[in-house]
C-alpha cells in the first residue's frame, strides 16, 4: 500500500474517531473500557467498541497523546490504578478548552487503540507528524506540554516573532482619587533567528523593534492620557532573556531581585511617565499563583495551528506605589492584572480583531475572555472564556458556553472608529453548571489609543463590573481591536 493511500485510510479512521469522541462528550459517558465493561451504559460502550473492531494496538507513545491533547480532544495520563492496565484518556469538548466541560469519559486501554490508527495500523507512519516547531521563515511556534521555568520565562523569547508584557489595574489614592492604568511593552521581531543581515551598529539593531503604551484614566475628572513609543533594539529599548527586565526609554518593567537571605518572593516594578505631567512608580505582588491559559500550555486563536500563543497570567496582584499627577504626588493602592504572551502569530486569516476582557470579582474569582472576530462579524470557534476560581484553578468554555452582547456603542472623534461600549457577557460557569451574567461599563467613554506611532488604534479602558440586577460585583479592563482597521497580517 502506498504511503499516500495509507495516510488517506488513516484520515478516514481519524474522522471516525473524532465522531466517536464527540458522541461520548455529547452523551456524557462516564467509564467504558476496551473489554466491554461500562459503569454507565453498555450500549454506549458497545457502539464505541464497534468503531475500533479489528484494529490492532501498536503501543501508546507519549507524542501521540500530546497530539490528541493539542487538538483539544483529550487529556492523557499513565494509568497507575490497581489494575495498571493501559492508559487513561479524558474526553474534552475541543471548543471548551482543556479544563472546560470535561467529562470523565474514556478510559483504560482506549489509548493504545487510538494510537493504533494514528500510528498507521502498522504502516509507514502516523497521519499527524509532530507539531511544527517553526514557521516557514524560522520563528518558533508554541509547543504543547512546554515546561515553564521562572524567572527565565518571565523574560523575552526572541525566537518567537511577537511578545508582550501587559499590566492593567485600578488604583485608589489617599485623596479619594480613582484611576485606571495600562502599561504595555511589545516586542516584534524583524529578522528571524539566524538571519545575517543585522545592523553593524553596536547601539542599534534591526532585528527587533519595541513598542510601548502607557495610559491613565481619572474617573473623577474623566480625563484620559496616554503615550506611545517605538524604538529599535539598542541602548534605548531592550528585553532581557533570563528574567523580566524590559525597557523603552525611561519606562521600565522588571522583576525585583530578592534580598540576600530573604525568602524568595516575586515583586514586579513599573517606572513610567506620560508626557511631562504623569509619573507612575508602582510595585505589584501576586495575590494568587500564576495561571496558564489554553490546552496543554497552548492558547489557540484560530483554526490555523500557528495562530496560537503561550499565555501566562497573574490574574490578581496587589498594587502599591505613588502617582504624580500635575505636580501632585499621591500614594495609591489597588489591584492589577498581568499578562505575558509570546507567539509568532495571533490572528487567523479570516479574523479582523478581538474583544478581550479581564474581570476581577469581589468574591475572589477572575475571568478572562477573548472573542476573536471574523470578517463577517461572527465569533470564531476558538474564542474562549476562562474562569479562575478562588484557588486559581482554570476552567474554560468555548463559544457555545458564552454570549457576548453589545448594549451601547461609542464613536471615536479621533479615528472615526465605532467601538462597543457597554457590554454584557453571559457565560456558563463550568464548575457549577449555571449561567452567570456580567455587565461591563467603561468608567470613561473615551479611552482610545489612536495608534499614531504604532499604526494600530484600539480602545483599552478601565470599567466597572455589575451583575444582571445592576449590583456592582467587581472591576474590569476591556480591550477592543480591529474596529478602525483590520489586524489581519499585523499580528
Amino acid at each position: 500500500m502506498t504511503t499516500a493511500m495509507h495516510h488517506f485510510i488513516n484520515y478516514k479512521f481519524w474522522l471516525a474517531a473524532r465522531a466517536v469522541l464527540a458522541h461520548l462528550v455529547a452523551n456524557e459517558t462516564k467509564v467504558a473500557d476496551s473489554r466491554g465493561r461500562s459503569s454507565v451504559a453498555t450500549r454506549r460502550e458497545t457502539s464505541f467498541g464497534r468503531a475500533f473492531r479489528g484494529l490492532k494496538p501498536h503501543g501508546y507513545p507519549q507524542k501521540v497523546a500530546q497530539r490528541l491533547a493539542a487538538d483539544g480532544w483529550v487529556t492523557w495520563r499513565v494509568n497507575r490504578d490497581a489494575g495498571g492496565q493501559g492508559n487513561v484518556l479524558r474526553v474534552t469538548d475541543p471548543r471548551a478548552g482543556s479544563a472546560g466541560r470535561r467529562r470523565d469519559a474514556v478510559t483504560k486501554c482506549v489509548g493504545w487503540l487510538v494510537a493504533g490508527w494514528l500510528l498507521g495500523l502498522g504502516g509507514p507512519g502516523p497521519l499527524w507528524a509532530e507539531p511544527a516547531a517553526h514557521t516557514a521563515d524560522g520563528y518558533a511556534l508554541p509547543q504543547p506540554g512546554r515546561q515553564f521555568v521562572f524567572p527565565r520565562d518571565h523574560g523575552s523569547h526572541p525566537d518567537f516573532a511577537i511578545e508582550w508584557w501587559y499590566v492593567t489595574g485600578h488604583l485608589f489614592a489617599t485623596n479619594q482619587g480613582q484611576y485606571g492604568f495600562q502599561a504595555t511593552f511589545f516586542r516584534k521581531a524583524l529578522l528571524a533567528p539566524g538571519a545575517t543581515n543585522r545592523s553593524a551598529s553596536a547601539d542599534f539593531g534591526n532585528d527587533q523593534i519595541y513598542l510601548a503604551h502607557m495610559a491613565l484614566v481619572d474617573k473623577n475628572s474623566g480625563e484620559f492620557r496616554y503615550q506611545e513609543r517605538l524604538n529599535r533594539a539598542g541602548w534605548d529599548a531592550a528585553a532581557a532573556t533570563n528574567t523580566l527586565d524590559v525597557r523603552n526609554g525611561n519606562w521600565t518593567y522588571r522583576l525585583l531581585p530578592s534580598a540576600p537571605g530573604a525568602p524568595a518572593r516575586e515583586v514586579f516594578a513599573l517606572q513610567a511617565t506620560i508626557g511631562a505631567d504623569v509619573a507612575l512608580t508602582l510595585n505589584f505582588t501576586p495575590k494568587k499563583p500564576l495561571v496558564v491559559f489554553g490546552t496543554n500550555g497552548v492558547s489557540r486563536k484560530a483554526a490555523d495551528p500557528q495562530a496560537a500563543s503561550h499565555y501566562l497570567t497573574y490574574s490578581r496582584l496587589a498594587a502599591t506605589g505613588t502617582l504624580t499627577l500635575d505636580t501632585t504626588n499621591v500614594t495609591v493602592t489597588g489591584e492589577a492584572w498581568m499578562d505575558h504572551e509570546f507567539s509568532s502569530s495571533q490572528v487567523g486569516n479570516d479574523q479582523v480583531g478581538w474583544d478581550w476582557l479581564s474581570l476581577q470579582l469581589f468574591d475572589g474569582r477572575e475571568i478572562m475572555a477573548y472573542r476573536m472576530r471574523r470578517k463577517d462579524g461572527t465569533t470564531d470557534p476558538y474564542s474562549t472564556v476562562a474562569w479562575v476560581d478562588q484557588h486559581s484553578v482554570v476552567r474554560q468554555v468555548g463559544p457555545d458556553g458564552f454570549k457576548w452582547t453589545v448594549r451601547e456603542h461609542w464613536h471615536s472623534p479621533k479615528t472615526g472608529a465605532d467601538y462597543p461600549a457597554k457590554m454584557q457577557l453571559a457565560a456558563l460557569n463550568p464548575q457549577t453548571g449555571q449561567w452567570e451574567t456580567f455587565v461591563v461599563e467603561p468608567l470613561v467613554a473615551d479611552q482610545e489609543l489612536a495608534g499614531k506611532i504604532g499604526g494600530v488604534g484600539y480602545w483599552e479602558g478601565a470599567c466597572r463590573l455589575r451583575d444582571a440586577t445592576g449590583r456592582e460585583i467587581g472591576r474590569a479592563y476591556m480591550e477592543l481591536t480591529g474596529y478602525g482597521q483590520s489586524l489581519e497580517g499585523k499580528f
